[in-house]
């Protein structure tokens, strides 16, 4: 499996957590607002970075596209 495809679902697993939705919410969160993408583009970037900062990162992201 792609590390970006591995990183991706743990992404969805710390946003889950973090936030207290289902796995499902916090997937069909990312991908209504683009936010899968956005976590494959950066991989390189947020898989370096801390639990906390990466949730913020896809928080920020989320906002901006949910106008």
């Amino acid at each position: 499996m792609d590390p970006e495809i591995k990183f991706l679902a743990y992404c969805v697993e710390i946003y889950k957590a973090e936030k207290q939705i289902s796995g499902k919410q916090a997937y069909e969160r990312f991908r209504n607002f683009g936010a899968l993408d956005y976590i494959i583009e950066c991989y390189d970037a947020l898989h370096t970075t801390g639990a906390g900062y990466t949730i913020d990162s896809i928080d920020r992201f989320i906002e901006a596209h949910a106008s």
